[in-house]
């Protein structure tokens, strides 16, 4: 440990970093190819909404100024659109950013955050940064639930006094399993009212099944939820970095004394108010994500490896061997997909849904990967 690691909190000495997904720009650079698919970090294949791009260069004249450091315009069309109060929405650049927020709101050293081995690992990290320990329920084994699903019972019986979060994403990322809302209701019903449950609903819009529902129609029955969202995948504005969250009005006004005052930038603020006032490029993604999945799923299925059923805009799936060599050689071919096993996951890759000739390409890569 150097000298300036050692001045650091505990939690950030023990620390990894975040590791994104490779950049397109990295791998051009290494390996001189001109053709690269990215299906690593769950981007939307279509990108943001036409109407954001020809409205944006108009605001750049602006750039000079501070942007509204209360959201005050998106976070009453949000309102209007959720059902909600103003007052209960705290603006985020990026989901990631409410997730940071709500940790250094309730943990510290001596308390807890519950979720399980396989979600998204920000959850970790973030308690880790400070001082909090995380608890990690195993998932459900494919008889009492999908496999690499959360098990809500081996959760609940890690809360104990200490626990003041639990960190639940519906879908979850990086596996694209879900909960159904009756077995969620009941889950959060029976937590603790000084638990507070963050629902992570990134990928919500691209969910089919006819037993998920949003979580947001319970917050008055259940003042311990917290449910957070993105404008990053079905709306495609990942760079732009915007993201919100849902909760009683408390527990926003605490949030809100410890966000930045400008978290959000002014180019994001306006895309998300465009993005919210036209539904058809929104119902377009969705639409191309439905039929991507499946060709995804039939795709890998055929090359006879198991996937796990997802119904998020991405899948992970089972080489049965070390991903390492298969993910260089793929690399090597232009194509950038996700390795997962530092999720406890040895042998899975996860992939994004892109368009059909992304998908495509990927699976005649992968075909001649496994082949050599």
């Amino acid at each position: 440990m150097n000298s300036y690691e050692s001045l650091a909190t505990p939690g950030v000495q023990g620390l990894q970093p975040y590791q994104p997904g490779k950049p397109e720009s990295a791998l051009k650079r290494e390996s001189g190819l001109d053709t690269i698919i990215k299906l690593a970090s769950n981007e939307n294949p279509l990108g943001p909404d036409p109407l954001i791009c020809s409205r944006l260069p108009a605001l750049l004249a602006e750039l000079g100024r501070y942007p509204d450091g209360t959201g005050f315009e998106l976070k009453q069309l949000l309102a209007d659109r959720l059902s909600v109060k103003p007052e209960q929405i705290t603006l985020g650049n990026g989901s990631n950013d409410i997730l940071e927020l709500v940790a250094r709101v309730f943990l510290q050293p001596g308390r807890e955050a519950v979720m399980s081995r396989h979600a998204f690992a920000i959850y970790q990290l973030a308690t880790q940064a400070v001082g909090a320990d995380y608890v990690l329920a195993s998932p459900t084994d494919g008889v009492n639930g999908p496999v690499y699903g959360h098990d809500l019972q081996a959760i609940r019986e890690l809360v104990n006094d200490k626990t003041a979060l639990v960190f639940i994403a519906n879908p979850n990322n990086p596996t694209g399993t879900y909960l159904s809302s009756f077995w969620l209701k009941d889950f959060i019903d029976s937590l603790p009212q000084q638990t507070i449950c963050v629902l992570d609903e990134a990928y919500f819009e691209y969910v089919k099944a006819s037993d998920y529902s949003t979580a947001l129609d319970w917050l008055d029955e259940c003042p311990n939820l917290m449910v957070t969202r993105t404008f990053s995948k079905a709306y495609g504005m990942a760079g732009l970095r915007i993201g919100y969250s849902v909760s009683s009005i408390d527990v926003a006004e605490l949030l809100n004394r410890v966000r930045q005052p400008f978290n959000v930038n002014s180019l994001a603020l306006a895309a998300a108010q465009l993005a919210l006032l036209d539904d058809a490029h929104l119902n377009a993604g969705i639409s191309l994500n439905t039929k991507g999945l499946l060709q995804l799923a039939e795709g890998l299925e055929a090359l006879g490896l198991a996937v796990i059923p997802s119904v998020g805009n991405f899948i992970s799936c089972n080489l049965a061997r070390s991903v390492q060599p298969v993910y260089q050689a793929l690399l090597n071919r232009g194509v950038i997909v996700r390795p997962i096993e530092n999720y406890d996951m040895p042998g899975y890759i996860r992939t994004t849904v892109g368009t059909t000739s992304e998908i495509d390409y990927f699976l005649n890569a992968l075909e001649l990967t496994l082949r050599a």
